[in-house]
């Protein structure tokens, strides 16, 4: 199976249709990672090393992700094409 994970769950509808067999297109409903609100959020002994949490909105998808992650050939990162999206692709690559 070949997974395609986009930013919006319409647009995985979308472009599942397009696809067809043997691919399967999830969402990750926008960003999947972030600093901690209750701590600085970064490491000062270590460079200042960001320190990245799921957030509780974000934790059933992420987890759903991992289950189709596991499963998949390939993935692809189809997220927009703009900063935010670029950062949402790096942080999935990275749970992921």
């Amino acid at each position: 199976m070949k997974l395609v994970i986009v930013e919006s769950p319409a647009k995985a509808k979308t472009i599942e249709k397009y696809l067809g067999k043997g691919w399967t297109v999830k969402s990750s409903f926008g960003h999947v990672r972030d600093l901690p609100k209750s701590t600085l959020g970064v490491d000062v002994d270590k460079n200042f090393e960001p320190k990245y949490v799921v957030p509780v909105k974000a934790k059933k998808q992420v987890t759903e992700l991992k289950k189709f992650a596991a499963k998949a050939d390939e993935i692809y990162f189809a997220t927009d094409e703009d900063r935010e999206g670029e950062a949402i692709a790096w942080h999935l690559q990275e749970l992921l």
